[in-house]
């Protein structure tokens, strides 16, 4: 069963790494998709652009297109993992793989349905 794991943490401490510190966490975000890859469970890994960058439509009470993402949240989604696992014990084990690679404050574990597969998955 495909889980994600959905990366949260404060964006502006994250954009503050130095070139040095962010090549560390990038680092250890690679052993950690080694190791998940040797054992087939890796699927795809984003890493979201910063919330400057991102536009949300409202659909009610009326559509409309706003900047930034206003969240209701102090953390932000900063990007997320597709996990391949039988079950949730073993996608909870991933995040702490992950959340040990980048210290995240807040790792989110949620099953996935594919509603409509891309034609990579559906082979």
């Amino acid at each position: 069963m495909l889980y994600a794991v959905l990366i949260y943490d404060l964006e502006a401490e994250v954009g503050e790494l130095s070139s040095d510190q962010l090549g560390e966490l990038i680092s250890r975000h690679e052993k950690v998709q080694a190791k998940l890859a040797s054992e087939d469970k890796l699927g795809p890994v984003v890493r979201l652009m910063p919330t400057t960058a991102a536009r949300t439509l409202k659909q009610r009470p009326e559509a409309m297109i706003v900047d930034g993402p206003f969240a209701e949240t102090k953390e932000q989604l900063l990007g997320f993992y597709l996990v391949d696992c039988p079950n949730q014990e073993e996608a909870m084990e991933a995040a702490r793989l992950i959340g040990g690679a980048c210290n995240a404050r807040t790792l989110e574990v949620r099953p996935i349905h594919l509603f409509y597969p891309s034609p990579e998955t559906a082979k």
